[in-house]
């Protein structure tokens, strides 16, 4: 059940677009749920899975983080006076209440905490996932190969340092946090850097903040491609200062790929950057200081950035980090109390 469907459907697959419609969000989400209600009632389905939080869940993949925790603290007590709030509110409490049965399968354990602080959810319904990274998007073994074309047809000489930054959403993964610190780097490393930024969103406010930083000659902002593995083994380091982050995919795209890292604690996957010794994490609460002080360190140093490509690959190779769809089937099909 979906109200949009973009591509081809899977061999296997019944798509049902859902024909709902309504001038607000919240409402054209509860009219789903009815309508979706409404054909389960005429068509057993032996599981019923969530992507959004909605009443009538068997199991619910929480790739969203906490909403309450978000209206309590990110906005002003006014907003919980809003149709928008009791709707999603509503919604949320259906999944996760302590008398609920949904079963939760979780990609990030920063946001459980939360979850329980809020509605009390028992320890058992929920599931830990493996993150799920894809295969090909390990290092394959002409990749010195891969990069040094890369690096060719984007006119690096072999002692540029190439910046990296991907994901839509640029506000949200701070791409304001990477111009500054990359304005802030000492001349002999900032002469040398180029960034390269890839995702789907509006570049103009970044662009002319590069421009005011001085950096307009060295930062590149892409639309969001399908060759990132190019860019991850062309690189020298992915650096993603996000502002909030429930899981961070692209961390562990580049730890698989052998690209030093540079990250913020508040990204769910910003453990594996340690547990894998690949990059460094600027710990909570941000400082804009530190991350300057963390990049002109992580450039200035070969020797590092050698030990975190190091550490990266060898984690890629014993790491439980692809399984995350075998591990969801297992709870999806056990039994039900």
């Amino acid at each position: 059940y979906t109200l949009e469907w973009r591509g081809d459907v899977p061999d296997g697959f019944e798509v049902v677009l859902v024909p709902v419609r309504a001038l607000t969000n919240q409402r054209r989400y509860a009219r789903f749920s009815a309508w979706v209600a409404d054909d389960l009632a005429r068509r057993h389905a032996d599981r019923v899975v969530g992507f959004n939080k909605m009443p009538g869940l068997d199991v619910y993949f929480a790739a969203d983080p906490c909403f309450e925790d978000k209206a309590r603290n990110l906005r002003s007590a006014l907003y919980r006076l809003s149709g928008r709030y009791r709707h999603f509110s509503a919604y949320e409490r259906a999944v996760f209440a302590a008398h609920a049965r949904t079963e939760i399968l979780m990609i990030s354990p920063l946001q459980q905490t939360l979850f329980q602080k809020y509605y009390a959810t028992p320890d058992e319904r929920f599931h830990l996932l493996p993150p799920g990274i894809a295969v090909d998007r390990r290092a394959p073994a002409d990749a010195a190969h891969v990069r040094a074309e890369f690096r060719r047809e984007f006119a690096l000489a072999s002692d540029d340092l190439l910046l990296l930054q991907i994901g839509s959403g640029f506000r949200t993964k701070g791409l304001d946090r990477s111009l500054k610190a990359i304005a802030a780097l000492p001349a002999v490393l900032r002469d040398r850097c180029r960034l390269i930024a890839i995702g789907d969103d509006d570049p103009k406010l970044f662009r002319g903040q590069a421009r005011t930083l001085g950096l307009a000659n060295r930062v590149s902002i892409l639309r969001g491609r399908s060759d990132i593995l190019r860019f991850l083994l062309g690189a020298d380091l992915l650096i993603h200062p996000a502002y909030n982050e429930n899981t961070g995919t692209v961390l562990l795209e580049a730890v698989v790929a052998g690209l030093p890292v540079l990250t913020t604690a508040v990204c769910g996957y910003a453990h594996y950057i340690a547990e894998a010794d690949a990059g460094l994490v600027v710990a909570e609460p941000f400082e804009q200081a530190r991350l300057d002080q963390l990049l002109a360190q992580m450039l200035a140093d070969p020797q590092a950035r050698a030990r975190w490509h190091a550490g990266a690959l060898a984690f890629a190779e014993h790491a439980d980090i692809y399984s995350n769809a075998e591990r969801a089937a297992d709870v999806i099909l056990k039994e039900r109390r």
